[in-house]
């Protein structure tokens, strides 16, 4: 097969799907690797090196879509990549369909195989550990006196206390912005819905931290005095209420932060709108908000080395065994299976847009094999089934 190697152009976007180690092994298994001119070049990754990985290079990205079986890339697919798309031409991104209900329609309209990438990490996503870390850096950053925060110190000075964060969420997201905070002094309290998990990192950091159950009251109990708030939830989209309303904002400071990581539409923070890495911050009621949704993005080449090693898997498995094949190995990839040729595939992205849908294993045939198992990627569920 023919894989496709696309250059992402969404806004402060720099990371790469596949680097050229990625790439030796996808030429190595027979296949033929076509790169988007300079598609790595701002993550440390020049043309040179992918040809010598064995890619071809081709200029545009209109050449990728026309030549190429698979094409990939990191984030979205944009209104300029819409009327590229063919027919059983597979394609690989972070499309978050649920959100984006022109880019499903578009992906319905093309007849083309879609994969959401974001549903299908077994043991959750690299760029979900980098958007913590560098999530909570950014949170940092925005309290500064000079960008408009209160300007506390994170682990305060001689006299001075540190800051106090709230972490919402204990995901992968979550504990990586842990691991930073605390290691640089934060008096950081963490909140979940499962008690298991907070029982767990109240081993892990020694008692060294708080941990709370996450629901609106508790929140609202704490921000007075917390100077840091770190959305890591991943909300169900059908929910209409929020964890953090306009209105409790004016229970902090002025000045405070909230650093929305995991920027859902609609999420968990009522004042939550996107920004992007040249205009990152607002203000709503005295709250400097960091609102950024591809954070990774500004540790382009870190991430991407990170993200494309655990996504080759996928990547290999879908051109040596085919669509079918890759869903039946592994369930995490069945079910991140968006859309096939024409027919929705992805449940909450049915249940959101009121859009009918059909299960992977039964659109592919797959039914009756011996499929690998996987939880459903989130807790919205959608009986809105074709009709035959």
């Amino acid at each position: 097969m023919k894989y496709g190697i696309l250059k992402d152009i969404k806004e402060g976007e720099f990371r790469v799907i596949s680097t050229p180690s990625e790439v030796m092994s996808i030429v190595a298994a027979g296949h033929e690797v076509w790169a988007e001119h300079d598609s790595g070049k701002a993550a440390g990754f020049p043309d040179e090196k992918y040809i010598a990985a064995g890619a071809k290079i081709v200029d545009t990205a209109k050449e990728i879509w026309a030549g190429c079986d698979m094409v990939a890339k990191v984030k979205e697919f944009t209104p300029v990549e819409y009327p590229l798309m063919r027919e059983g031409q597979i394609i690989l991104g972070c499309i978050h369909p649920a959100g984006h209900p022109e880019e499903v329609d578009a992906i319905l309209k093309s007849k083309c195989i879609a994969f959401t990438a974001e549903d299908a990490h077994r043991y959750g996503s690299p760029n979900c550990e980098a958007a913590g870390k560098q999530g909570a850096l950014f949170g940092l950053e925005s309290m500064l006196t000079i960008n408009g925060g209160k300007g506390k110190f994170v682990g305060g000075f001689a006299g001075a206390p540190r800051m106090n964060v709230l972490i919402l969420g204990a995901g992968v997201v979550g504990r990586g912005a842990l691991e930073i905070l605390h290691a640089l002094g934060a008096n950081c309290t963490v909140m979940d819905i499962n008690v298991g998990i907070l029982r767990t990192l109240l081993t892990q950091y020694k008692s060294q931290i708080n941990t709370m159950m996450c629901n609106k009251e508790a929140i609202a109990s704490v921000l007075p005095e917390t100077d840091m708030v770190l959305n890591c939830v991943k909300w169900d989209k059908s929910r209409t209420d929020f964890l953090i309303d306009k209105e409790m904002l004016k229970l902090m400071e002025p000045g405070s932060v909230l650093v929305d990581i995991s920027n859902d539409d609609p999420g968990a923070i009522e004042s939550s709108h996107e920004t992007h890495h040249d205009n990152p911050r607002y203000v709503v009621n005295g709250v400097v908000h960091y609102c950024v949704s591809n954070i990774p993005g500004a540790v382009a080449n870190s991430t991407s080395l990170a993200y494309a090693s655990e996504m080759l898997p996928m990547i290999m498995s879908i051109l040596n065994d085919g669509v079918e094949g890759c869903c039946i190995k592994d369930g995490f990839y069945r079910r991140s299976l968006t859309a096939y040729k024409g027919y929705l595939t992805h449940e909450e992205t049915s249940a959101v847009q009121g859009k009918p849908w059909i299960r992977p294993e039964d659109i592919l045939g797959i039914a009756d094999e011996r499929l690998d198992p996987a939880p459903p990627a989130t807790v919205t569920r959608s009986n809105n089934f074709y009709k035959n």
